[in-house]
C-alpha cells in the first residue's frame, strides 16, 4: 500500500513541515514495519517532477525518484582542534618530613631529631624511639642478644712423640791451671761409707764398645757415632733411662745388604745392596692388609723389634731386616719411624753411615695400602704405598 501525499510546492519551509509531519506520521509506520533502510531510517521517495513523496515497502526508490532518510545516524564528524593549555596550578603545600634513623657514640638528648626519628649508641648497641611528642626520648633497647651457653669441652688430642735426641755439642777447652795453695792441716780420719755407684751414668746396663774406633780409656762406653757389636753405628744412647730393655740403638753398616739372606720371593724392583748403597725393596710381602701397626704407640723409640715381630712377611723390607746377621747378630729390625728419625737426625746429619738422600722404610704403617718413610734428603717423613720400593736399613737395641 502506497500513501501519497502531494504538494503544490517543495521549498525549504514546506520541506521542514514535511519532515515534521513524517516524524510524526512515522509513528504509526513503524507499526505498520516500515524501517527499511539499511542504516535503521526511514527511507522516503520524491519524485523529481511531481514532488510526490512516497514511502516505498522496499528499501529502493523507484526510478526519477530522490531517496530521502529520516532518523538515520550520520557519518562521525572530524576531530575538532585541541584547546590551548590551560594555566597551571598553585604549588602544593610541603608534606611532613619523614623520620629519620640517627647514630651517635651517646645516648640521645632532648633537642636532639624530631618526634617520631629513632637513635642508636654504636658503643653501647643501644637502640631508643621512637621519639616521643613531648621531645623526650624513651628508655633505650639492647640490641645485643643474651650470652649463649658455653659449648661442650673439646676432645683431647693425643700425646705427640717424643721429640728427637740432640746432637752431643762439642767438648769445650780446657781451663787454666790453678796454682797450688798452701798444705791444710790433716783432718782426722773418717768413718768407713757403704759402696757407692757411679752416679755419672743414667742408663741401667753399662756396655764397653769393642769396635775399631775404640778410645785409650780403658773400659770406654758406647758414645753417638762409635761402632758398636754389630758392626753399625750407634745412634742412640738412653741416657736418662726412659726406656725399657735398650741402652743403646746400632744401625747396620753401609753394604749390609751384601749379607742378607735372599729370600724375597717374587718381588719386583728388589736388589741385594752393594758395598756402596743400600737395597731398595717393597714394604712387604702383603701389600693390602692392615697389620695394626698405624697406631701413635707404633710409631715412638722402642717400638721398632715388637712392629717387626707382628708384622708376619715372606719378603720385602721387614723380612730383610729380621734375615740380616751382621756381627753375628740375630736381633736386627726394622725401626720405627721415631727411630728412622733418630738415625737421620745422628747419623746422616753428622755425614756418618754412608746413607743415600732418599726415603728409608719405617716399620710404623699408615693404613692399609701404606707406610711411613724418613727422607734422609730433607728430613722429612712421608707415608707411600706398601707396594713402591724404598731403601732398607736394619737396626738393633742392646
Amino acid at each position: 500500500m502506497k500513501r501519497k501525499l502531494f504538494f503544490p510546492t517543495f521549498n525549504k519551509s514546506h520541506g521542514v513541515v514535511l519532515v515534521i509531519a513524517l516524524v510524526v506520521g512515522g509513528i504509526s509506520a513503524q507499526a505498520s514495519g516500515l524501517l527499511n533502510s539499511p542504516t535503521g531510517g526511514y527511507l522516503m521517495c520524491v519524485n523529481s517532477k511531481t514532488s510526490v513523496v512516497t514511502h516505498p515497502g522496499t528499501s529502493s526508490c523507484p526510478k526519477g525518484s530522490k531517496k530521502l532518510v529520516l532518523g538515520a545516524h550520520g557519518a562521525a564528524g572530524a576531530i575538532g582542534l585541541t584547546g590551548a593549555t590551560g594555566l597551571s596550578g598553585r604549588d602544593g603545600t610541603d608534606g611532613k618530613d619523614g623520620k629519620t634513623l640517627w647514630n651517635g657514640t651517646s645516648d640521645p638528648v632532648s633537642t636532639w631529631g624530631a618526634p617520631g626519628d629513632m637513635f642508636i649508641n654504636s658503643v653501647t648497641k643501644t637502640l631508643f624511639g621512637p621519639k616521643n611528642i613531648d621531645g623526650t626520648w624513651p628508655a633505650g633497647v639492647s640490641m645485643v642478644g643474651p650470652k649463649g651457653e658455653q659449648g661442650l669441652t673439646g676432645l683431647t688430642g693425643a700425646q705427640g712423640p717424643i721429640g728427637l735426641t740432640g746432637l752431643t755439642g762439642a767438648q769445650g777447652p780446657g781451663g787454666a791451671s790453678g796454682g797450688s795453695g798452701p798444705a791444710g792441716a790433716t783432718g782426722a780420719t773418717g768413718a768407713a761409707g757403704a759402696n757407692g755407684t757411679n752416679a755419672t751414668i743414667a742408663i741401667t746396663e753399662l756396655f764397653v764398645c769393642d769396635g775399631p774406633d775404640l778410645g785409650t780409656v780403658a773400659d770406654e762406653k758406647c758414645k753417638i757415632g762409635m761402632t758398636g757389636p754389630g758392626g753399625g753405628h750407634i745412634f742412640f744412647v738412653d741416657y736418662f733411662d726412659q726406656y725399657v730393655g735398650i741402652n743403646y740403638l746400632e744401625a747396620a753398616p753401609q753394604g749390609w745388604g751384601n749379607n742378607i739372606l735372599v729370600n724375597q720371593g717374587s718381588l719386583t724392583g728388589e736388589t741385594t745392596g752393594s758395598t756402596t748403597d743400600d737395597p731398595r725393596m717393597k714394604w712387604c710381602s702383603d701389600t693390602t692388609t692392615l697389620l695394626g701397626l698405624n697406631a701413635w704407640s707404633n710409631s715412638g723409640v722402642g717400638k721398632g723389634a715388637t712392629n717387626t715381630s707382628t708384622a708376619t712377611c715372606t719378603g720385602g723390607a721387614i723380612k730383610a731386616a729380621v734375615d740380616y746377621r751382621g756381627g753375628s747378630q740375630a736381633d736386627w729390625f726394622l725401626p720405627s719411624i721415631g727411630e728412622a728419625m733418630l738415625m737421620y737426625t745422628n747419623l746422616r746429619q753428622a755425614g756418618v753411615g754412608g746413607f743415600v738422600g732418599n726415603g728409608y722404610w719405617s716399620s710404623s704403617e699408615d693404613g692399609a695400602y701404606n707406610a711411613w718413610y724418613q727422607f734422609f734428603g730433607l728430613g722429612y717423613q712421608y707415608n707411600d704405598g706398601k707396594d713402591n720400593t724404598a731403601y732398607v736399613r736394619p737396626v738393633r737395641a742392646f
